[in-house]
Formats: C-alpha cells, sequence, structure tokens
C-alpha cells in the first residue's frame, strides 16, 4: 500500500551505528530506526541472545509461565518501583493497554463514569482509532470516521490550561515526556511536577507515554524520573526490544489488580523471542557506567550543535529535546526536508518531525568520534541548506 513516502534507500546489513546499502556504501544511522535501534545494528550480546532463544523456543502464547518475561517484569518493576507489567508488540498497543486500564482502575473503585484522558496537544500516541482521539494532529485523523469519546486536549507545557479542566470526571493525564513526533519538545521546567500534583489532587492518574523518549534515550532509563516524579503506568516499546518487536504497560499494584483475567491479552505479546530480546538490551543499560558514558555522548552533542546555531543562526531557528532526541528547528523560509536530504546526500540519516523539525535519534551506543562525524556532516548539510 502506498502508506510510506519511502525513500529510494536499501539497506543490506548494519553494524554499530552504521547501515550499509546494496552497493555497500555507509550511512552514519542518527534515525535508529525512529528510536528503536538503542544498541545500534548487530550489537554482539543482542544477536547471540536471540540466537540462543530462537534454538530453544519461539512461541508458546501467554497460556503458560515464560521465564524470560517474568525476568524482564522484574527488572522493569524494580526500575521503576512499580509492580505489574503487560507485554504486548507495539507502542500503540501499549498506550491503548494504558488507557484501558486507567479506566479499569476507576470502574472497580466504584466510579464508573471516571473515564475522560487528558492530552496534550501536539502529541502522537499512535495509529490505532483510540490512539487517534487521543492525538490532536488533523493529518493523523483526517478520513478514519467517528473518533473514539473520552478524549480531551490541552497546550502542552501549560498547567494554568491543564489545571483548568481538571474534574472528578478526569481518568488520567495522558503525557509525553519528550514529545518526539511533534517536534522534539521537552516539557518545561517543573511541568512534570506540576502534573503529578494536579492528579493528585483530582484524584486521577499520571500515564507517561515513554515510547520515544523511554529506554535511555533522553540519559535515565525513562525521561520523566529527570523530573522525580512516579507515574501510576508507565507505557513504552521501540528501543525495549532493540529492533525486535515489543513493548510493555508497566503499572502500580492496585492498577493492575483491576485487570482481572480476561480483561485484556495479546496473542504474542511477551515471546520468548521478544523477552529475550528485551532483556539484552537491559542488561547493557543496567551495565557498570553505562548512563555515565552516555552522559558524556550527550554532552558533546548538546555542546556541537549550540556551536552549530550560533554559526547558523539565519537556519536554526531552535534547538529542541534532550539526550539523544534532538529537534534541529528550521528557520522559517527553509525545510526541515531540505536539511534531511542534504544529510542524506552526505550518508548520514534523520528523521523529520513537526513543526518544521528534524530529529536525531542516534543510537546509544554510539561513540564520541561518530558523534563527531555527524555534526560535521550537519555543518555541512546546513552550509549546503
Amino acid at each position: 500500500m502506498p502508506t510510506y513516502g519511502r525513500l529510494d534507500l536499501w539497506f543490506e546489513r548494519g553494524e554499530g551505528s552504521w547501515l550499509f546499502d546494496k552497493d555497500g556504501a555507509a550511512y552514519l544511522d542518527c534515525a535508529s530506526g525512529i528510536a528503536v535501534n538503542n544498541l545500534g545494528h548487530n550489537h554482539p550480546h543482542l544477536v547471540a541472545s536471540l540466537k540462543a532463544q530462537v534454538e530453544k523456543l519461539w512461541h508458546v502464547s501467554n497460556l503458560y509461565r515464560i521465564e524470560g518475561q517474568e525476568l524482564l517484569a522484574s527488572r522493569l518493576a524494580a526500575a521503576t518501583g512499580l509492580d505489574h507489567v503487560f507485554f504486548c508488540n507495539s507502542g500503540a498497543e501499549a498506550n491503548e493497554g494504558a488507557v484501558k486500564m486507567a479506566r479499569r482502575y476507576h470502574h472497580a473503585k466504584g466510579d464508573a463514569e471516571r473515564v475522560t484522558i487528558l492530552c496534550a496537544g501536539g502529541a502522537f500516541h499512535g495509529r490505532t482509532l483510540g490512539m487517534l482521539a487521543a492525538t490532536d494532529r488533523p493529518a493523523f485523523r483526517e478520513g478514519f470516521g467517528p473518533l473514539a469519546t473520552g478524549f480531551m486536549h490541552v497546550p502542552f507545557g501549560n498547567l494554568n490550561e491543564l489545571r483548568n479542566v481538571m474534574s472528578e470526571k478526569i481518568a488520567a493525564i495522558f503525557i509525553e515526556p519528550v514529545q518526539g513526533e511533534g517536534g522534539a519538545n521537552a516539557a518545561p521546567d517543573g511541568y512534570l511536577e506540576g502534573v503529578r500534583a494536579a492528579a493528585d489532587e483530582f484524584g486521577a492518574l499520571v500515564i507517561a507515554d515513554e515510547i520515544q523518549c523511554g529506554m535511555g534515550r533522553t540519559g535515565s532509563l525513562f525521561a520523566y524520573q529527570q523530573a522525580g516524579i512516579e507515574p501510576d503506568i508507565i507505557a513504552t516499546a521501540k528501543g525495549l526490544g532493540g529492533g525486535f518487536p515489543m513493548g510493555a504497560v508497566i503499572t502500580k499494584k492496585d492498577i493492575g489488580d483491576a485487570m482481572g483475567p480476561g480483561s485484556h491479552g495479546t496473542t504474542f505479546g511477551g515471546s520468548p523471542l521478544a523477552a529475550a530480546a528485551g532483556n539484552a538490551v537491559m542488561d547493557i543499560l543496567e551495565g557498570d557506567g553505562f548512563f555515565e558514558a552516555l552522559g558524556e555522548r550527550i554532552a558533546q552533542l548538546d555542546t556541537g550543535l549550540a556551536a552549530l546555531k550560533e554559526a547558523f543562526p539565519e537556519k536554526i531557528s531552535v534547538l529542541r529535546g534532550r539526550g539523544f532526541l534532538r529537534g534541529v528547528r528550521v528557520s522559517d523560509g527553509y525545510q526541515a526536508g531540505d536539511l534531511n536530504a542534504a544529510l542524506r546526500a552526505r550518508h548520514m540519516l534523520a528523521v523529520p518531525a513537526a513543526d518544521n523539525v528534524l530529529r536525531l535519534l542516534p543510537p546509544l551506543t554510539i561513540s564520541q568520534e561518530e558523534v563527531e562525524t555527524a555534526l560535521k556532516i550537519l555543518h555541512e548539510a546546513l552550509e549546503a541548506l
């Protein structure tokens, strides 16, 4: 189907931060499969873990216990301080599950009318019919009929607007700590703390959509942790499987306990293969010194991007995002798509976003030398823009 504006690129293999096309040409991958390949390509530990599991067991369904799934659930619970984990296959599924769990929790408490999910403008939560209702961009909604009810939107980052609509009807506040598709917008300082306080005051839950900004991408395992808050529900995917399709919903005990047998399910979610991939990713992220080294390369990228903004003030209007989810907003009169094409012509890959923004999403394993290469290519592309 013509559902993708595909580029005329055909990659045959990858190694670390690099992709190689069918002619052997190398491309520095600062797209990471849209924030999926957190460990880069062909990571030896991820490859070995999947090879070992492939030779033992692929799929049994969730009718039975799965050792790797239980291990991964315990690791995610320990890392977040939460209690229950539901595994699925994608970010949209994780977000759908998070919404279901929030509503079910209030229903179990005898408050069946508390169903409204309060969302942020500019967010992107997925392409299912339910998540289109949670996403307010008309381009994603057009032509798909009546939207699911029970969703409201307020401007992202504006606590006054959020508090103005809080009521006993709000089941949960649904928030991306750093909006990816919406233009690499990081929550302003104090915003997530204010969201948590408003939810507590009105008896609502907080759902953190960490599909794109989670699993180390912003410099901590989850982006919300940098604000010092604790969500009630976390949805994650993308980097969780390092390239293998996997999503998860992590919740507090009383929320998970409200989901009885038959209330939710999945055929493929949390399979032995997916669990092996997720545990391999956690092995690396939980390794000694991983986040310290990542922080050094994030600081290197920050410094380099600031220098580029100073060198090209007429072409870069603002730098956005956090960690390795960064956005370069191209000034009016220029196009982010043209900058992306200029990068691609110099064999570097990036990802467009809303509001004339180009996203940089390098693997978390990118080296210092490769960061310098990326900055050099970006400089050349800006010169040519």
